[in-house]
């Protein structure tokens, strides 16, 4: 018997893979110029209004990182389709402290925890869909994501704005601390129709400061986010009253959730 016989050839070494091609700064701007001029005028507008489109939520929340946000999408929307303007920018500290916990307790119960999309939420959404598709669809919308729909986005049960808020809310959460999202938040948001925010909420269902309200009014408030339109904190019916004592007992287990409420020595 050979000693080939006995012990096969050995392959060949596998070629080294070739190496990635970079190309140079100056290839990459010729590239685009070469890109640019190839397009109409209205792709030249179309591609400028995408950019702006795009980046408009990525500038804008780092100016609102400091800045109260002056109006918001779906407040000129609002506007645009025949309804009032009433809002007043008030502070956290300003607000009773039971509304972000009465609202935090009924919208997006892992706010503290998740970095503005809750994955296991979502997770459980897409399981139930797969399941049962007679099932009701239930939202998995964080407080993040609905404050990125308010400011940048619009309203209504579109896929495409579904697509967008999510990056969008994992942005602001990376600026934002916690206690500016519940702020901007509890700021913008609908509470009866043309009524956004906090204080102008508090005046126009209990006519009082949002400073002073207690903790079954903030139950209240937090139990007509999900409908405005047709739910009244003020003269609550028998299933917003059942909604709110759900959120007041839920309210004194939350308290350990909650920590990202707290205002830190440098905030």
């Amino acid at each position: 018997m050979t000693d080939e016989t006995q012990f096969p050839a050995k392959a060949p070494p596998a070629a080294p893979a070739p190496a990635p091609v970079t190309l140079p700064p100056q290839a990459w701007q010729d590239r685009w110029r070469i890109f640019w001029r190839g397009r109409s005028l209205w792709q030249k507008r179309g591609l400028i209004l995408a950019a702006v489109v795009a980046g408009w939520p990525l500038v804008m929340t780092l100016v609102y990182a400091v800045v109260p946000p002056p109006i918001s999408n779906v407040m000129v929307l609002r506007l645009i389709t025949g309804h009032g303007l009433h809002k007043d920018w008030v502070s956290l500290d300003e607000m009773s402290p039971w509304l972000p916990r009465a609202v935090i307790t009924s919208e997006d119960q892992r706010f503290c925890a998740h970095n503005g999309v809750d994955w296991v939420e979502l997770q459980g959404v897409v399981e139930d869909a797969f399941d049962d598709d007679e099932a009701p669809v239930r939202g998995a919308s964080t407080i993040s994501m609905q404050t990125a729909k308010n400011l940048f986005l619009w309203d209504g049960r579109f896929f495409i704005r579904k697509v967008l808020e999510m990056p969008i809310a994992f942005w602001m959460d990376t600026i934002w601390t916690k206690r500016r999202m519940i702020e901007v938040y509890l700021n913008i948001v609908e509470w009866a129709p043309g009524v956004y925010g906090a204080e102008a909420a508090a005046r126009y269902h209990f006519h009082k400061s949002a400073k002073t309200l207690t903790r079954r009014e903030a139950a209240l408030l937090a139990a007509v986010l999900p409908n405005p339109f047709k739910r009244k904190a003020g003269k609550p019916s028998r299933r917003v009253n059942l909604l709110a004592s759900v959120i007041q007992h839920r309210m004194s287990a939350m308290a350990p959730y909650l920590t990202c409420l707290d205002r830190k020595p440098w905030l």
